[in-house]
């Protein structure tokens, strides 16, 4: 079996300066990954970790008009998880053989980071992101 290896959680903000007064300011978490747009997205992100914690969030924004960026609904804040893939093509190949929906291809978005990516969907409808380092 291939090996998927969780790496954190992304959620999807209303508003990112109040978002990251919250986490940072108010639950003194670190921003690990500065905050930068995401053009294939139409949207902005950020990393964060809590001192001396392993685990990572992830929140997301989205300008309105972006494929990604549905009106906001409370309840739906979970944007995606994201799991780390030693091959993502053949992850694709083999999720897609088990019914799993593809959401995202690899390269349709993605890439400028050193990694590439793809989303599936879970039978739930949670978006799952899959990375793989170049």
């Amino acid at each position: 079996m291939r090996s998927y290896r969780l790496k954190y959680t992304g959620i999807r903000v209303k508003d990112m300066d109040e978002s990251l007064r919250f986490y940072t300011g108010v639950l003194g978490m670190e921003v690990v990954d500065k905050r930068e747009p995401t053009p294939p997205t139409k949207g902005e992100v950020v990393t964060l970790r809590s001192p001396g914690g392993d685990q990572l969030l992830e929140l997301n924004w989205y300008a309105e008009g972006s494929r990604f960026g549905l009106p906001y609904v409370n309840g739906e804040e979970l944007d995606h998880l994201s799991f780390d893939v030693d091959d993502l093509d053949g992850a694709i190949a083999e999720l897609s053989r088990k019914g799993v929906e593809v959401v995202i291809r690899p390269c349709e978005i993605g890439g400028w980071y050193g990694w590439r990516e793809a989303f599936v969907k879970d039978p739930n409808g949670i978006w799952i992101e899959l990375l793989q380092s170049k």
